[in-house]
């Protein structure tokens, strides 16, 4: 069992590091385009809409790379291709979001490599990298991404859609812990999407929803970012570098800034944001702060009504969220002295064998 933990956690982590690449470099060309709109959306027109472009093709992407370098650990080269047109598939058609990228990464991995178990004939197994196994395993992962999960999803969002609208008169912390931890759950994915666009097709006539939501929506990144400040140990240079750039993200509204950190470590990570997004959105809800944008983050400040309650629910959540997953993390030190020890225990235990033998 432990072994096979280890196996998972080891193809999480080869996703994860092609990953980061493009939520960094599209996160912040997305930011950059956001801030120096001045609007607290992303611009539609000029030289500004191109760099938003570039921005959002990164975040398009990284979903894909995710999917296929998962699939590319377990199986190799042979698991790129299901891995990422199976990714694309899900994400585009069905908007699973990175949840759904790391269950076909993982799914396409272990079809290519049951493929691979298929004794083939001498001369044919030259093309079996390059044709085969690509060809057959992209069938399959998309056959069930198509025809056994695309279903289930739409009607899961349906459903989700229509109970939000239901709870539109219910308490405000009842509300506010759904969307807040919906908001967070996810970073950008189908369950955010829901929560968002909940509140921003209402901004209108009521604001107040914004003012929650647009607190969830920065909550997750920053937070994140703040933890890798607050015990750098637990964390490790690349994560801090993406701890930087999460910071950013997290002030211009990029919920995605801390999908490196929940991929990475779902079971600490998650949590900890879904709590700091419900804190953050609560306290935006009972404070009255009103967003007359549908955005989140701070570059909204000019059109938000209640901004001191704004930046107290942000950093509320935030700190919650950094404080929490650094309380359940160890620090990375210690995990690669357990590591070493190991290895040397069987380093030890062969040299023994060979002697007695």
């Amino acid at each position: 069992m432990k072994k096979t933990f280890s196996d998972l956690k080891k193809h999480l982590l080869t996703g994860t590091s092609h990953m980061i690449p493009f939520i960094v470099a599209g996160g912040v060309l997305l930011s950059l385009a956001v801030m120096l709109s001045g609007k607290g959306a992303v611009p539609d027109s000029g030289i500004l809409k191109d760099i938003s472009d570039m921005g959002i093709a990164g975040l398009t992407l990284f979903t894909i790379v995710l999917g296929g370098y998962i699939a590319y650990s377990i199986a190799d080269r042979p698991g790129l291709a299901p891995g990422m047109i199976g990714t694309w598939i899900a994400v585009n058609n069905y908007k699973t979001g990175f949840i759904g990228a790391i269950i076909v990464g993982f799914l396409a991995g272990y079809v290519v490599n049951m493929l691979k178990k298929i004794k083939l004939p001498s001369n044919m197994r030259s093309l079996s990298t390059i044709f085969i196994f690509p060809l057959f395993g992209t069938f399959i992962v998309c056959g069930v991404v198509m025809w056994v999960i695309g279903t289930p999803i739409a009607a899961m969002m349906n459903f989700l859609n229509t109970w939000l609208n239901s709870m539109q008169d219910s308490g405000k912390v009842l509300l506010g812990t759904i969307l807040g931890g919906m908001t967070a759950f996810d970073m950008g994915g189908p369950i955010n999407k829901v929560a968002t666009l909940f509140a921003q097709t209402q901004v209108g006539e009521h604001p107040w929803l914004m003012g929650g939501v647009g607190v969830a929506i920065c909550t997750p990144p920053i937070g994140m970012g703040l933890a890798t400040f607050l015990a750098p140990k637990k964390y490790s240079s690349e994560e801090q570098e993406a701890g930087k750039a999460a910071l950013l993200m997290g002030m211009i509204g990029i919920s995605e800034g801390a999908i490196p950190f929940a991929a990475a470590d779902p079971l600490r990570v998650l949590p900890s944001i879904v709590v700091g997004g419900i804190i953050g959105n609560v306290i935006g809800f009972l404070m009255g702060v009103l967003n007359h944008a549908p955005w989140g983050g701070w570059i909204v400040l000019p059109v938000v009504e209640g901004k001191m309650f704004y930046i107290i629910a942000t950093l509320a959540g935030s700190f919650a969220t950094a404080i929490m997953v650094n309380l359940l993390k160890k620090e990375k030190v210690e995990d690669d002295k357990e590591g070493l020890i190991e290895e040397d225990v069987e380093e030890a235990n062969l040299e023994l064998e060979f002697d007695m033998s």
